[in-house]
């Protein structure tokens, strides 16, 4: 007796085989059979032709703090994904000595954008070194599976103390001694691997830089030996080389990546995003990385199948106004009386004459500024917007300045009204150059960022955007085989990381599984739900189209609404 049997289903196995007609037997947590299955089972579900997946992996996420209370790990258990890495860009929460809590609560805050109220109350602390941190993990059950990082920042401050948070400061040797013997603690208890980053975007809470953002040669080469000596563990990072439009940097940084792939021998991916400044960085890039995979090292790029989206409103943690000076004492206000003030003359002047004078810095020009590039959020979301449909152009049809226009529409739906912002890889404005780096060879689909930008991006939902967009053709009628887009959320991430019992419906593999209605397949506006602890917001989608997830053999999540199961464990390296 089997315990579940889906028939009728359309199987895209996750190998970038052919799609085929299959019936998928499952039992004690495992595909049992595939093909014709006349066993009898618990419950029969008639996939009636749709499409069936194995369940997504995402090896991109932040649910470091959020795992300590939330066993759902919304929104991205929403979005078919069954097995999740977190600790990425070498942030997270342990080891954590008791007197650094609160300084890695602002770094996250800061970095990634999550509440930081809501980790002072949830975070249960309940560890200090890494080890302990996995145990925690392992005492809990979620929706899906979670492995963890080691993540850098918090290593280098628990080695080095308020040093270690100084991105001018360097290790001593016997430091960096200590760091690799924690590094090697870490893999030998299941840390998935080890992550930095060399982002100036990545600010603590205080605008501060990184600790990591300029790690030397010496520093990070003693832990990629460490990695070596363990034999196990992957690296993940994210660098400056694909924003900078200088040419030696970017030299500089590929040369520093490569010879931590070389000295670790450990497969290492870093971030690959496309940005104006340097619109075709990521070519040259992935011209390097090719001549690193010939020369044998295991390097990959990250990449995203849409724009790195910024969502502002009254309600997200940005809008064009946050820098002006009035803003300081309208944001902490009640939403209903922000709408209320924005719509009381005297204030609407003094805003617009100060947004007028406001020049902020880096990504705060296009954020306060760039209204040819913001659109109103539609249903479902359009991720390839046309000029002619941006705030800039329905000001001027209107009559209006951009600002002016955008306060109003701020105010729109008792101010729930958001609006996108494609601020990374929409530099020519169409989808086709994200289309090159998705079919690229020596990369990996990733950069969801799952569990962090709570009010600034809801890019957990990227494995339903990537089937629904890519499986269908962007604007230009560039699209990718769902079979090959369905490959690389699935066997292709599970392999780079070395989970090879998933990622593959076959005999004897996991029973995590996906039965999808591709053509409801969606991704909706997202909306602000207020579920953190200390009453924090964040940003959910709930796509359209996912049938039925299963993690472990047990049914999760049933047209779109949890089961409560919860089979989900961590998963030790």
């Amino acid at each position: 007796m089997l315990d579940i049997v889906i028939r009728n289903a359309t199987l895209v196995d996750g190998t970038g085989a052919p799609a085929r007609t299959a019936d998928i037997g499952v039992k004690d947590g495992l595909i049992a059979e595939v093909g014709r299955v006349d066993t009898p089972a618990a419950r029969v579900i008639d996939a009636g032709g749709r499409m069936v997946t194995p369940g997504f992996i995402d090896i991109h996420t932040h649910y470091d703090g959020q795992a300590s209370w939330d066993p759902f790990l919304a929104p991205t258990s929403l979005n078919g994904v069954t097995s999740i890495a977190m600790g990425n860009c070498g942030v997270g929460f342990a080891p954590a000595r008791p007197d650094r809590h609160d300084w890695l609560i602002a770094l996250l805050e800061g970095v990634e954008d999550i509440p930081g109220t809501a980790l002072a109350e949830g975070l249960t602390w309940d560890w200090e070194s890494f080890p302990d941190y996995l145990d925690a993990l392992g005492r809990r059950q979620f929706a899906l599976d979670v492995a963890a990082h080691l993540p850098h920042a918090a290593l280098r401050t628990y080695v080095m103390g308020d040093r270690g948070g100084d991105h001018r400061e360097h290790p001593t040797e016997a430091e960096i001694d200590e760091m690799a013997r924690l590094t090697e603690e870490a893999l030998a208890a299941g840390a998935l691997g080890f992550t930095t980053s060399r982002t100036f975007v990545h600010r603590s809470r205080s605008g501060e830089n990184i600790g990591t953002l300029d790690a030397g040669r010496a520093e990070l080469l003693g832990i990629a030996a460490a990695m070596r000596r363990a034999g196990k563990g992957v690296i993940q990072l994210i660098s400056d080389a694909y924003l900078t439009a200088d040419d030696a940097f970017a030299e500089r940084e590929l040369d520093l990546i490569e010879a931590m792939a070389r000295e670790s021998g450990r497969p290492l991916s870093f971030t690959v995003q496309q940005t104006d400044e340097a619109p075709d960085r990521f070519r040259h890039i992935f011209a390097r990385v090719a001549a690193m995979v010939a020369a044998g090292l295991d390097v990959k790029c990250q990449v995203a199948p849409r724009p790195i989206g910024v969502i502002q409103g009254l309600e997200a943690t940005l809008n064009p106004f946050l820098f002006c000076p009035e803003w300081r004492r309208i944001g902490a206000l009640p939403l209903a009386q922000k709408v209320a003030e924005l719509q009381t003359p005297d204030v609407r002047a003094r805003l617009l004459e100060q947004h007028a004078q406001i020049r902020p810095e880096g990504f705060g020009t296009q954020i306060a500024h760039g209204f040819d590039r913001m659109f109103r959020v539609s249903d479902p979301v359009d991720y390839e917007p046309t000029a002619d449909r941006s705030i800039a152009a329905e000001a001027a049809r209107a009559g209006l300045s951009p600002a002016e226009l955008m306060l109003d529409l701020l105010c729109e739906e008792d101010g729930h009204r958001l609006l996108y912002m494609p601020l990374i890889n929409y530099a020519r404005g169409s989808l086709s150059d994200v289309h090159a780096m998705m079919t690229a060879p020596n990369t990996l689909y990733g950069l969801s960022d799952g569990g962090a930008h709570c009010g600034t991006i809801c890019d957990a939902s990227f494995p339903t955007s990537t089937l629904a967009i890519w499986a269908k053709g962007n604007r230009a009628g560039a699209r990718v085989p769902v079979e090959e887009l369905v490959h690389g959320l699935t066997q292709r991430n599970a392999a780079h990381v070395g989970w090879t019992d998933r990622g593959v419906v076959a005999p004897g593999m996991r029973a995590d599984l996906n039965i999808l209605d591709m053509d409801a397949l969606a991704v909706p506006p997202p909306e602000l739900v207020k579920d953190l602890p200390a009453g924090g917001g964040r940003l959910v989608q709930r796509p359209r189209g996912i049938a039925m997830t299963i993690c472990r053999g047990e049914i999760t999540f049933e047209a779109g609404a949890p089961t409560g199961v919860l089979p989900g464990r961590l998963i030790r390296a």
